[in-house]
């Protein structure tokens, strides 16, 4: 039975990734900030496979190494790390954007994958074996009015991924990112600081993909043969066609 770590696992992506995974018959070591929802989640999975909680801001460097660390025996090997904690905080030009805005964004876009890459990567290659799922964007594929920061971050994302790939190829270590495009989860909500009704706005008038979309393909991606990889893979609605081209009802 494979292990796989999930980091923002108790909401979006993360949880639809977990639950999926649970599903299949994955163990799951699941990540986040609030203790309350990753028991909740506990709870519900731990009934279809064995899971691990641990609780930490991926932006915090002692503690994401303390928590990894911290790991049980049976929940040491990991096998699978799903990237996935991050957020958007603003969208302001640059001009006139927060300064706490973008530190948070590249604190946990960034440091914090690389923080959590680096805490279990090293145990990948000393077995030759793992697979890396990072969470970029259609963000850090283009740049759109007032995404600076964030676009920077998810630009970063990619560009990390490739350099994961060339470093870790020689381990036979799989390496890949998925990069959505318009997903509803609470993601804009985070973005405009808790104004749902803007956030509303953003998936108004078309249908949007779910965070079980995104799951289902890293799913697909995991299971691939060992000699596949997938790389490098754009996903959005029907509907988007560039990150600001929407076509609404």
């Amino acid at each position: 039975m494979k292990t796989a770590l999930i980091t923002g696992a108790t909401s979006g992506i993360g949880k639809a990734v977990a639950e999926i995974f649970a599903a299949n018959g994955i163990k799951l070591v699941l990540c986040g900030r609030r203790e309350e929802r990753l028991q909740e989640l506990k709870s519900v999975l731990s009934k279809q496979t064995e899971v691990h909680t641990l609780r930490f801001d991926v932006s915090d460097k002692k503690a994401v190494f303390d928590a990894i660390n911290s790991l049980p025996e049976p929940f040491s090997k990991i096998d699978i790390l799903i990237n996935n904690a991050g957020n958007a905080h603003g969208l302001d030009p640059i001009q006139t954007g927060s300064l706490d805005d973008w530190d948070a964004m590249i604190d946990s876009n960034v440091k914090g994958l690389l923080y959590v890459s680096r805490a279990i990567i090293p145990g990948m290659t000393i077995r030759n074996s793992g697979h890396i799922i990072n969470i970029g964007s259609i963000a850090g594929k283009e740049v759109y009015p007032n995404g600076n920061v964030y676009c920077a971050t998810k630009h970063a994302v990619d560009a990390l991924n490739k350099a994961m790939r060339i470093d870790l190829v020689s381990f036979g270590i799989r390496v890949g990112a998925i990069h959505p495009g318009m997903v509803e989860t609470a993601f804009s909500e985070v973005r405009f600081k808790g104004d749902t009704e803007r956030a509303a706005q953003v998936y108004k008038a078309f249908t949007p993909l779910k965070p079980e979309d995104i799951a289902d393909i890293i799913l697909f991606v995991i299971t691939r043969p060992y000699h596949v990889n997938i790389s490098d893979l754009i996903v959005t609605p029907t509907a988007q066609a560039t990150a600001t081209i929407v076509k609404r009802d």
